[in-house]
């Protein structure tokens, strides 16, 4: 690996993170096996101060939605933020909104934008921010007893694309490749976590608010694409956007379709992970 693109964790200024984010507790790793299963194990203490991030140099079995591993460099940005469901509009019934993957990828893109806004970031329903057309960042939120919402976040801050997999390669982006430098993960996350606190409030209220910020940032908009649906079926249609409720919206030969869940990736072409 070339040297610049070696990049040591940097230390973390807890306090001052906590001040700039709003966060009650940050816990730092050096390694984990999922920043997302470190955070259930916390979320489920009832006395634990929210909200409150877990952090991870390394992570050595990170995963994304329906089974898919997540390849990242060491070094990167590996988070898993915990909240109170009451504060994001969440139901008793404990399910995941559509709402609030989408909201994290606008506050997250336009995060990015801020800090390096020469990349153009965009979001790609249901759980991505990409740059060039590839992957930068994924996203994947939960819930958990005890009325949390765990949402992590995987940004590809340090590394290249050559480092990753073979099958890789040619679908993820990282920053060093597309600006020349890595980005340093707090200075990320100072900017990223307010933001999305923000949005997640405001949408609660009015979901409206989310739709009007997502769209000028959908790389899909206008263009033909190919959704998979958990039935084993395709819907194929021009995508205009979201809706209130989440869902992408579809012009197919059928007419309108609202989806709420699907992949644009291509069951067989889902990456499981390294090989043990």
């Amino acid at each position: 690996m070339p040297i610049d693109r070696i990049v040591d964790p940097e230390p973390f200024d807890r306090a001052a993170l906590e001040r700039a984010t709003g966060l009650a507790a940050i816990e730092v790793l050096a390694e984990v096996a999922s920043t997302m299963e470190r955070a259930r194990l916390l979320a489920a203490e009832p006395g634990v101060r929210l909200p409150l991030a877990v952090v991870a140099d390394r992570q050595t079995a990170g995963r994304g939605r329906r089974g898919a591993g997540w390849w990242q460099a060491p070094g990167s940005l590996a988070t898993s933020l915990v909240v109170d469901a009451a504060r994001v509009g969440g139901e008793a019934s404990g399910r995941v909104s559509p709402l609030w993957s989408l909201a994290c990828g606008v506050a997250l893109a336009e995060s990015l934008a801020f800090l390096e806004p020469a990349i153009g970031t965009r979001v790609r329903w249901p759980n991505d921010v990409v740059a060039g057309g590839r992957k930068l960042a994924g996203i994947l939120v939960e819930t958990v007893p005890g009325g949390r919402v765990i949402f992590g976040v995987g940004v590809n801050t340090t590394g290249s694309a050559a480092d990753a997999p073979e099958n890789l390669r040619g679908r993820v982006a990282t920053l060093p490749d597309l600006t020349g430098r890595a980005l340093a993960r707090e200075r990320l996350l100072g900017v990223f976590v307010p933001r999305l606190l923000s949005l997640l409030g405001e949408t609660s209220r009015d979901p409206g608010v989310l739709v009007e910020r997502y769209r000028p940032l959908c790389s899909l908009v206008g263009t033909v694409v190919t959704v998979h649906r958990d039935d084993g079926r395709r819907l194929v249609g021009v995508c205009h956007g979201i809706d209130a409720d989440g869902a992408l919206v579809l012009d197919t030969a059928a007419g309108m379709v609202h989806l709420v869940s699907g992949s644009l990736t291509d069951p067989a072409d889902v990456w499981r992970g390294a090989p043990s």
